[in-house]
């Protein structure tokens, strides 16, 4: 054999094998995070203060995220179980950076952007970088998410455990590590501890894997990890059974046509050639997570209404998810032309609403509102009642409002009682307390079902019988209205000298 041929068989044997180098992390997964995160900050930030007023439910979370954990503990024996968790989250970052209207709101931009990022990451393993990226855009940009990213609320926490929940579920079917299950079924649980409606993802989630036809280990996976989210959710959904009565204001469902719009949008999206990569079609995941949540919240509102849009905020996921992938394959079609005529004519659309949702009216009620107007009509002295007596909440975020007036129904505050609006004196002692003042300043919410316990009968009867309405001012979510009596024509303030409340203080 010569040397020329013995050669390269020699270079094979005598040269080390180069080593193999680690891929470095695609700085796609950057972008898709970063972009779409910072795009949701930018949005969340603008306009956070809504003219420094806050609304009847964020006013709730003010009031008992200020009162001690044991406190909140107590409360929620009473009610509010299903958001006691957020109130003690809530506390602890009231502890950490002050109680005020931006620490209310600021958890909740930072964790709508936590989902954005996590919108991208699943569009990119889902659909690639292009889909990641648009996907992770459009989900800040839909209303309901602007909406929900400025309120002090646990429903922007849910969606982004939702949201993270749902990229573990995509990572761990190929994997099949159990502690990737784990992480799962940790996540889906703590969201469904803040929001007893966030199990209704865990439906979806199902719906997709049995869709996907994943094999047998994998399900079986996800069954062990969903059963545990269930254990782990029975005892409070057992308890906070026993306070369904907070959910009987729900006369039907409740803004209903965003939800219905969105989901026939994405369906159509579904219908086109998306783009597949891996086990999981991004098709079949995102339209379970869109359509299901809400459509059995519908069909459970034909026995009893639930369905309010914001319980399903996290359903977001799943038109994001399909707008991005639907923008991607026109893309790919080379109609990019059309594609950003329509993008810009979207964003266009979206200006308006845009701007609606960072102004007082944009919310059911505007209790800086209804504070200031019964500070302004009432007199040091005046009495006040709330028809009705849970309605208190709607002037309690600033005590200021009220401090000179006396609760006429009132015998034990909310914070010593360990409730949201306090207990009220039996309905003969508050007709007694009414005819001892001349003025009485009247709070009734508007839009809701009117109660017809004793106490709420003694307070309409007596007023009808012996007093007069003197003025009205109406504002977002409620009236004011001052009456005075019928003998006397003067609306002279408080009540007679030896009258109880002569002094201007506030019953406690």
């Amino acid at each position: 054999m010569s040397v020329d041929e013995r050669a390269p068989a020699v270079a094979r044997t005598v040269s080390p094998p180069v080593p193999a180098r680690r891929q470095s992390p695609s700085p796609a997964k950057a972008v898709v995070v970063i972009a779409p995160l910072s795009l949701t900050i930018a949005l969340g930030l603008w306009g956070i203060r809504r003219k420094n007023t806050m609304w009847g439910d964020e006013s709730v979370t003010y009031q008992l995220a200020h009162r001690d954990l044991s406190q909140i503990r107590l409360t929620a024996q009473h009610v509010d179980l299903v958001h006691a968790l957020y109130y003690a989250v809530m506390h602890e970052i009231f502890g950490l950076f002050g109680g005020g209207l931006l620490t209310l709101r600021l958890p909740s931009v930072l964790a709508m952007s936590v989902a954005a990022g996590g919108v991208g990451l699943l569009a990119l393993r889902l659909a690639g970088p292009r889909a990641g990226l648009l996907a992770g855009l459009v989900f800040p940009l839909l209303p309901q998410v602007q909406k929900f990213a400025q309120e002090g609320r646990s429903y922007a926490m849910v969606c982004a455990l939702v949201t993270w929940a749902t990229y573990a579920l995509v990572v761990s079917v190929p994997h099949r590590a159990r502690w990737r299950w784990a992480v799962y079924g940790s996540t889906m649980l703590l969201a469904c501890l803040l929001h007893e409606f966030a199990v209704l993802a865990l439906v979806a989630h199902g719906v997709t894997l049995v869709v996907s036809r994943v094999p047998r280990p994998v399900l079986r996976a996800w069954s062990v990890a969903a059963a545990g989210v269930v254990a782990g959710l029975l005892p409070l959904a057992i308890l906070s059974a026993g306070q369904s009565a907070q959910v009987s204001w729900i006369g039907g469902p409740v803004r209903p046509g965003y939800f219905l719009v969105v989901a026939v949008v994405g369906v159509v999206c579904a219908l086109a050639p998306l783009r597949v990569r891996g086990p999981v079609r991004l098709s079949v995941l995102a339209v379970p997570i869109l359509v299901l949540p809400g459509l059995l919240l519908l069909v459970a509102s034909l026995v009893k209404p639930l369905f309010v849009d914001r319980y399903v905020l996290y359903s977001n996921i799943g038109i994001a998810l399909l707008l991005g992938a639907w923008m991607d394959y026109f893309l790919r079609r080379r109609s990019s032309r059309y594609a950003w005529i329509a993008a810009v004519a979207v964003l266009a659309a979206l200006v308006q609403p845009s701007l609606a949702l960072r102004t007082p009216q944009s919310r059911s009620n505007d209790v800086t509102a209804i504070g200031a107007a019964v500070r302004k009509e009432g007199r040091p002295g005046d009495g006040l009642l709330y028809l009705s007596g849970q309605h208190r909440t709607l002037t309690a975020a600033n005590p200021e409002d009220t401090r000179f007036l006396t609760d006429l129904a009132l015998a034990q505050d909310p914070v010593s009682s360990n409730t949201l609006a306090g207990v009220e004196l039996p309905a003969r002692e508050i007709a007694a307390r009414m005819l001892e003042f001349d003025r009485i300043v009247v709070v009734r919410a508007v839009g809701v079902h009117s109660l017809t316990d004793p106490q709420e009968e003694a307070k309409t009867s007596t007023l009808r019988r012996h007093f007069r309405e003197y003025g009205t001012t109406h504002v977002k979510g409620a009236r004011v209205t001052v009456y005075v009596r019928d003998h006397d024509p003067s609306p002279k303030a408080g009540p007679g000298s030896n009258s109880p409340g002569a002094s201007g203080g506030v019953m406690r």
